[in-house]
Order: C-alpha cells, then structure tokens, then sequence
C-alpha cells in the first residue's frame, strides 16, 4: 500500500513537472532575458553553468558532466539521507515480516495492533518511509530542467560531441549504458532485501533505455554520470559487497 501510494506520488509529480516546465517551450532559444519562472529560475541557471564550464573546460559535454556532479554534490546531503533511511528499513525488515505473521488475521482488531506494532518499530529505529521520496521530488525538476535545457540550447549553441556521441541526437548505446549503470546501482542498493523495490530494479533500468533512445544523449549523460556517484555511495554506504551475517530476530522478546 505504501509502496503503491509513493508510485502514485511520484505520477503526479511527473505530469505536475511537464505542465509546468510548459511543452510548448522545447524550440524556443533559452537567453538571461527569457522569460517565465521556468525558464528563468530552473533552465536559464542550468544552461548558463554549462556554458561557464563548457568556456573553462572546451566543450559542452564536459561542461554538463561537472554540472551534473556539482549538482549531485549539493543533493548528496539528502540522498545520504535516503539511503541511511533505506538501510535503516532494509535492517527493520525481517522484524516486519515477522509483524505479518504473528498479526496474519485481517480482522481491524489485529490489523491495528499490527500497525501499532509497527509503528513502535520504526519509532525506535528512527525509520521514516516517506523519506526516500524527498530526493525523487526535487530531483524530477532537475531532470525536466536539463531536458528542457538541451533542448533549447540546441536552438542556440551546437553542443556538439562528447567522445562520439552526438549530444543534441538521442543515442541508443549511451541510453543502454544509463540502464544498465542503473541496475547496478539498484542492484548494490537496498532493492534486494525490499521484495517491492525488487520489482523497480527491473522496470527502472527498462525505463531510463526506452526514453534515453529518444531523448537526447546529454540526458543519458546526465543519467550515467549521476548513476555513478549513486553507485560509488552504495559502496560506502551499504558495502554490497561485503559477506552479510545473519542476525537473529527478536519478536515479543525472544530471538527467532
């Protein structure tokens, strides 16, 4: 139910972004003097960075790869939030699974102490489910913001190659690379031990090679540098590659 609740979340904030970003706009050349919320406060900052770093480093793909990590560094506070949360909630889970099967029956009078004993649980672990949908929410902006930003540059300024991909053009190869960097980054995350994240390692991956083969490669560009960083913070952060023990379950006072 959660999980379905924050998949709806998500939808809206997805058709929310589109209407506001204003479809309309992709064609139109992005200046200081553009005007609108939109473009002013969230494509126009995003454009005029990659053009600081594209006249400091020679070309706009690296000026997008640095812009893509400087904006990752300043959401790095949040998303190791979220992941500290997940694995807080990848911890808690054999405990909840537990809840399930001593409160099995659908009776309320048993459904609300198995909410209340939940609850108590993530109370003492310090464990806040809707946490991991704070980056997701400022994130989606982002993302639109450089979508539109490509686009409208394109208009503008030839942004040329980065290695031999055209950035302007959508690329098949670099949308794959995004999908696949994408589901080792779940995979080292915490939707192995979440049997309902599980379902989004698969189709998220799927996702991000369907619209990256459309949409133009300084998007999947965008996607891979950040999956990257993702990556590299899982590593520190839920060592997945480290040998797991097995903890034993306490569940009204006695180990299981």
């Amino acid at each position: 139910m959660k999980m379905n609740k924050r998949l709806v979340l998500i939808l809206i904030l997805t058709v929310l972004t589109v209407f506001l970003a204003g479809c309309g706009d992709f064609n139109k050349e992005i200046t200081v003097d553009s005007e609108g919320f939109w473009s002013k406060y969230v494509v126009w900052p995003l454009v005029s960075l990659i053009i600081v770093f594209k006249e400091l480093l020679g070309s706009y793909g690296l000026g997008i790869v640095v812009v893509t990590i400087i904006i990752r560094l300043v959401l790095l506070p949040l998303m190791i939030k979220q992941t500290q949360s997940s694995k807080k909630m990848q911890e808690i889970q054999p405990e909840l699974n537990a809840l399930k099967v001593k409160y099995k029956s659908k009776d309320a009078v048993t459904q609300e102490k198995y909410r209340t004993e939940m609850q108590k649980i993530m109370s003492e672990r310090k464990v806040n489910p809707a946490a991991g949908c704070l980056p997701v929410i400022i994130q989606m902006p982002i993302l639109f913001g450089f979508y539109h930003a490509i686009s409208r540059m394109n208009v503008t300024y030839d942004i040329g190659k980065f290695l031999w991909f055209e950035l302007a053009a959508p690329s098949i190869t670099l949308a794959i690379i995004a999908g696949l960097i994408q589901f080792v980054v779940l995979r080292t995350g915490p939707a192995m031990a979440n049997p309902q994240m599980k379902v989004m390692m698969y189709i998220m991956p799927v996702m991000i090679m369907v619209f990256g083969s459309f949409l133009p490669a300084a998007l999947a560009l965008y996607w891979v540098i950040g999956n990257i960083i993702s990556f590299i913070q899982n590593v520190f952060i839920y060592k997945p590659f480290k040998k797991k023990e097995v903890v034993p379950v306490k569940v009204g006072g006695k180990k299981k």
